[in-house]
């Protein structure tokens, strides 16, 4: 084996356990100073989050509407210029690009849904 087939492993092993040390040691840290805070971390954890349902919801419907106009493009509208000579491979980077963009617009949709809601609560905070 050469010396650069060594590394490979190595560096993975090394990652993951960078990886797991780092999360550990962070979650410790936000433990100890929610206790220097008063705060209980048990009870913190458990306190539902109303909005993430429908974050996740909007998300993958932006991101499912972007592919499908991505495969719409794809199909319709690049596939006449195909035959003037374009090569269809290379509209890959339609289908990431607008789920990227559906995404996106799936996750400002549910911040305007959520800012609404908590105005529409407390209309006087800022």
């Amino acid at each position: 084996m050469r010396n650069e087939e060594i590394l490979i492993p190595l560096v993975m092993f090394a990652g993951g356990f960078a990886m797991v040390f780092g999360i550990v040691y962070l979650k410790t840290r936000q433990n100890l100073a929610m206790i220097e805070k008063g705060m209980n971390p048990k009870l913190v954890e458990r306190r539902p989050t109303p909005y993430r349902n429908l974050k996740w919801g909007l998300l993958l419907v932006g991101a499912g509407i972007g592919l499908f106009l991505a495969y719409l493009l794809d199909n319709f509208v690049f596939n006449k210029i195909n035959h003037t000579g374009f090569d269809s491979d290379n509209n890959v980077a339609i289908y990431f690009a607008l789920i990227a963009i559906g995404g996106g617009l799936g996750l400002i949709s549910s911040y305007r849904i959520e800012k609404k809601e908590l105005l529409d609560r407390y209309p006087d905070q800022p």
